[in-house]
């Protein structure tokens, strides 16, 4: 009987065993389904938006230590986990972002790119030696030009970038980034900034903390210029300024004032171009500045 009980006792467990688990415990056991790219990037704590606009700066989230590269660029990473990087006026999308954080595969981040209208602006009345110059004068502004892009290249670890930029000055905008400029009835280049309209002598402020890496205050076509490096490859430049208040290697806080607004160069009056670029990448000043936080 003793064993007859033993042999019923071992056999209920075995059937026990094999059973299913109740439903509830089987749910809290199984593995997680699989998940997509953007939800399994969210688990690793990157965080990049889904869409953008031409002439956006973009401002991602990575762990510290992570490898990040776009746009054959490899990209600094903050010690908070930040990086920047900026899209073109004519940027089509989708764009790849590969981020590979510690310890972690690369993953592969695609974000689309929202398409924008660009008007064309006429401007009449500037000087004909600025809309048609002479072979002379053309290669005077492309070694200033030169010496301007150089500025550009700059990319040290300043978090500049990452404040929530204010204007330089306040005024009426006169001229949109992106939109086909026809000088005098000759096309030209898209604008590469946003201008605004104010007075001789208006004092212009930095918009974010940076490094001045050009101060020139007589080239051929911008006349008084002024580049601000925010760091990471953000930088922003002033043009036609009246006067300059710095040099090169000076390093400004958000709100100091680095210049006076002028007439300077091919202008039709008074104003300031305020541009700003990623490295050679023009971006639109006016996105930037509608950005209410970093992430």
């Amino acid at each position: 009987m003793r064993g007859s009980l033993a042999s019923m006792f071992l056999l209920g467990l075995a059937l026990t065993l094999a059973s299913p688990l109740p439903a509830q415990q089987r749910t809290e056991t199984a593995l997680p389904p699989p998940t997509t790219l953007r939800d399994a990037a969210d688990v690793l704590g990157i965080v990049f938006p889904t869409s953008v606009s031409q002439g956006a700066m973009v401002i991602g989230k990575v762990p510290t230590g992570s490898v990040v590269r776009f746009a054959d660029r490899s990209l600094l990473v903050t010690p908070y986990g930040s990086v920047v990087f900026g899209v073109g006026r004519d940027e089509q999308g989708p764009l790849q972002v590969s981020v590979q954080a510690p310890n972690a595969p690369a993953k592969i981040i695609s974000i689309a790119v929202t398409s924008r209208d660009w008007p064309i602006e006429n401007i009449n009345g500037v000087p004909p030696a600025t809309v048609n110059p002479s072979k002379a004068i053309a290669e005077r502004i492309a070694s200033e030009q030169a010496r301007v892009s150089a500025a550009r290249t700059r990319d040290d670890d300043r978090t500049g970038f990452a404040q929530v930029f204010i204007w330089p000055v306040q005024g009426r905008i006169s001229g949109r980034f992106g939109n086909q400029r026809v000088y005098n009835g000759t096309p030209k280049s898209p604008h590469s900034g946003m201008d605004i309209a104010v007075t001789t002598g208006t004092p212009v402020k930095a918009p974010a903390d940076g490094v001045i890496t050009f101060a020139d205050p007589g080239l051929y076509l911008t006349g008084g210029t002024v580049v601000l490096d925010h760091g990471h490859g953000i930088s922003s430049n002033f043009l036609h300024l009246s006067r300059i208040d710095v040099k090169v290697g000076d390093s400004v806080k958000q709100g100091d004032v680095i210049a006076a607004v002028g007439a300077t160069g091919r202008v039709t009056g008074p104003h300031l171009h305020w541009g700003m670029s990623w490295f050679e990448t023009r971006i639109d000043p006016l996105l930037v500045l509608e950005r209410s936080q970093s992430p």
